[in-house]
């Protein structure tokens, strides 16, 4: 099974997609194995910062090395270069907050996969036809999975993932996987400022085990 295939297998059995970044690379290793003693086995690292693609080829050696099993991707990608770059640095896959087509020449080239956001019909209809497997639904919060629900039978081919607000709670997450969700992106809700600041890792971990029973429960 090539990577992509595993990512698509991978990525709704997990449930949720965890992605942060962190200007500091010890917080931002320690938060990827806090992630990793939680079950998870694919994690979105967000090129948010200077810091992002040096940080992003430390991660890439600590799953090399220590956690087997670890499928790294990279996310807020927003033109070829920066894809080219990370895949370079051994980004696993990629991930756009909008429809940048010209990162996917450069993430076809490698049999990658890329998962656009889009925020409307016509950009999911243009996503489908570039050949998108996966979507993003950004922001998440705004669209909400009333959103989801309304426009699903429409692309009966394509995987949805909401990003963007997605809450730590029952009520929130099970109405997004009712709505048809593959996987629910959670960032600062999940791994949130205090967190990264009071480098609570032990506390991290726990709320992941949490996310993802909610997740179980909701299906």
């Amino acid at each position: 099974m090539d990577k992509k295939a595993i990512l698509l297998k991978l990525i709704p059995e997990q449930g949720i997609l965890p992605l942060y970044f962190n200007k500091d690379a010890e917080v931002s290793i320690n938060i990827l194995q806090a992630l990793y003693k939680a079950g998870i086995r694919t994690v979105e690292y967000t090129n948010r910062g200077e810091a992002a693609l040096r940080n992003f080829a430390k991660l890439r050696e600590v799953c090399d090395k220590e956690l087997e099993g670890m499928y790294l991707g990279i996310g807020t990608i927003k033109d070829a270069a920066s894809a080219q770059a990370f895949i370079d640095a051994g980004a696993d896959y990629i991930i756009s907050p909008g429809l940048v087509e010209d990162v996917i020449p450069v993430a076809d080239k490698y049999n990658m996969l890329w998962v656009p956001g889009c925020m409307t019909p016509s950009e999911i209809i243009k996503a489908e036809q570039l050949g998108a497997r996966v979507v993003k639904l950004f922001p998440g919060n705004i669209l909400g999975p009333a959103f989801l629900s309304a426009i699903k039978e429409l692309f009966p081919n394509l995987l949805f993932m909401p990003t963007g607000g997605v809450e730590l709670n029952k009520e929130n997450i099970a109405g997004w996987f009712k709505a048809g969700v593959c996987a629910v992106g959670m960032g600062s809700k999940l791994i949130s400022k205090d967190v990264m600041e009071g480098k609570k890792y032990d506390e991290l971990t726990a709320s992941v085990k949490e996310a993802l029973e909610i997740v179980r429960s909701c299906r």
